[in-house]
């Protein structure tokens, strides 16, 4: 099994080889790509150093699969070229994401669509990955009709910069911005770009990318995404009304039968998730469940993920791992 990781010197791409070894992904033959300007670079991986290799000699070798992180101006250029070679690209940007013709994949969800036609496959926004995985068996039980939630979303999110400006801040350094203001003992609720709406990019993945995933445009999304100065793990506060009442027991039952969830809920105990807790973990954790009192069939629920794992390598490692298994590559 030959293997592109593309964007391989970035934050993502460095968790993704870290997972790759720690799930023993089958490679026999890996290749670690990048833009020209990291070209030739070491990396180290499962104790062999690599060397860093373009895009086009990338295409010429002829992975199989290609794991992609490395922004959407990228993937949009150069994932066709990998798919016209024969290699199935899993992308992790939002280069493809609301494509009609390609699959926006979470692998307990939808991986069962996924056919060998499928070259470009696209990985989830991270804040979605956590929610829709929180809510899918929810969702099958008693049909969500309207979603509200709002973000507690991390530094890493942003990438190397809001991280170095995190901890210049917080060591009392100036240093290169990547947001408009501070972000140390701050929250900015401002995340990726705004749109004509009033809303973010992120929030508007929030609100589209639920209804491809679950194919089912009877409910709706809204959101507000926030940055706050933690260094990893995303938080939502999601409240969840559905078509039909529930019963918080099965509610509890359903969750901690979900594949990748874990439920954290017992205030007797102050057990909750947090994103100290899900840190370098591969589930997402959920807690703080009851009944909204102020209207029926409502549900509100915390939500935390690692979100450089889950909430992007891993995914699109688990989406990788299910297509060897089912001979789809």
């Amino acid at each position: 099994m030959k293997v592109a990781v593309v964007g391989a010197t970035g934050m993502v791409g460095e968790v993704m080889l870290k997972v790759l070894a720690e799930r023993n992904f089958p490679v026999t033959e890996l290749l670690l790509v990048a833009s020209e300007r990291s070209v030739g670079k070491k990396l180290t991986y499962n104790n062999k150093e690599y060397t860093v290799i373009g895009l086009a000699d990338a295409v010429a070798a002829k992975p199989q699969i290609a794991i992609f992180s490395a922004g959407g101006d990228t993937s949009l250029e150069w994932a066709p070229k990998f798919a016209e070679a024969g290699t199935t690209v899993v992308d992790n940007s939002s280069a493809w994401r609301m494509d009609p013709t390609k699959k926006l994949v979470v692998p307990e969800i939808n991986a069962n669509e996924l056919t060998k036609d499928d070259k470009i496959i696209a990985n989830p926004n991270c804040s979605t990955i956590q929610m829709v995985l929180a809510l899918s068996g929810l969702h099958k039980r008693y049909k969500m009709k309207r979603v509200v939630v709002s973000t507690y979303q991390s530094v890493s999110g942003t990438g190397v910069k809001a991280v170095k400006q995190l901890e210049n801040e917080m060591a009392g350094i100036n240093g290169d911005m990547a947001y408009p203001y501070p972000i140390n003992r701050n929250v900015l609720p401002h995340c990726d770009v705004f749109l004509e709406n009033g809303y973010t990019k992120e929030e508007m993945k929030l609100a589209r990318e639920p209804q491809k995933i679950f194919n089912d445009k009877t409910f709706s999304v809204t959101a507000t995404a926030v940055r706050v100065p933690t260094a990893g793990g995303h938080s939502e506060a999601v409240n969840v009304q559905f078509e039909n009442d529930f019963d918080l027991a099965e509610v509890r039952q359903i969750l901690s039968d979900t594949p990748g969830v874990i439920l954290q809920d017992n205030t007797a105990t102050n057990s909750y998730p947090m994103p100290i807790l899900a840190h370098n973990k591969d589930e997402v954790f959920v807690g703080r469940l009851r009944r909204d009192e102020s209207q029926p069939n409502t549900l509100n629920m915390w939500i935390v993920a690692d979100n450089l794992r889950k909430g992007a390598a891993t995914n699109a490692i688990q989406i990788s791992e299910y297509l060897i298994a089912n001979n789809l590559v």
